[in-house]
């Protein structure tokens, strides 16, 4: 049986193996950095990895089973496209459902890329007194960077602007489901 949505993707960037590896590299270095020092929670309560709906569910997933100590997680999913936004404007969807004070928070995110979702999520939860935020993305795309974050864990740099689907990013809710990160074919673009 043919992948008809595969056949939609003009290049994989990154493979399900590839992928895999990353996801295995990274959660070997979080515990190790939870584990020397990064943790800050003065109650010893293990990482609250929170994931970013809908984007980073997959990667979340898969990170979250490589890191090899104990780990929490939340959700939170927050819009910044649509009809209408002013380039930069981030709402709040859905908040998360514990609260973070005194915590050591790893926000979990498919991609960063103009800085701005991930900007409005570290000063939001910054003003609920976490022990320590840091940030994990799967793809870092500083071509299109207008805000500077740090982002302490990246999966792939992309210095490319290119339209990426795939591994739980989407194109209008649609190519979540494939199970590697490639380009989009532009007539499927509209």
């Amino acid at each position: 049986m043919t992948n008809k949505i595969a056949e939609r993707v003009s290049r994989v960037l990154f493979s399900a193996e590839q992928i895999s590896k990353r996801a295995h590299e990274i959660g070997e270095q979080i515990s190790v950095d939870y584990a020397n020092g990064a943790a800050r929670d003065t109650q010893r309560r293990p990482p609250l990895l929170v994931c970013v709906l809908h984007g980073a569910l997959v990667f979340m997933a898969d990170l979250a089973r490589e890191i090899p100590t104990e780990v929490e997680y939340d959700f939170i999913s927050v819009s910044s496209y649509g009809n209408g936004t002013s380039p930069g404007a981030v709402r709040l969807v859905k908040d998360l459902e514990r609260p973070i004070e005194g915590r050591d928070v790893l926000i979990v995110e498919d991609i960063v890329d103009t800085g701005y979702t991930i900007d409005y999520l570290r000063r939001g939860f910054a003003a609920r007194l976490p022990a320590s935020i840091r940030i994990c993305t799967l793809i870092d795309k500083v071509a299109r960077r207008e805000i500077d974050v740090q982002v302490d864990y990246a999966g792939f740099p992309l210095e490319q602007d290119a339209f990426i689907v795939g591994y739980g990013m989407d194109y209008r809710e649609l190519y979540r489901n494939l199970p590697f990160i490639g380009v989009l074919k532009p007539e499927h673009i509209r």
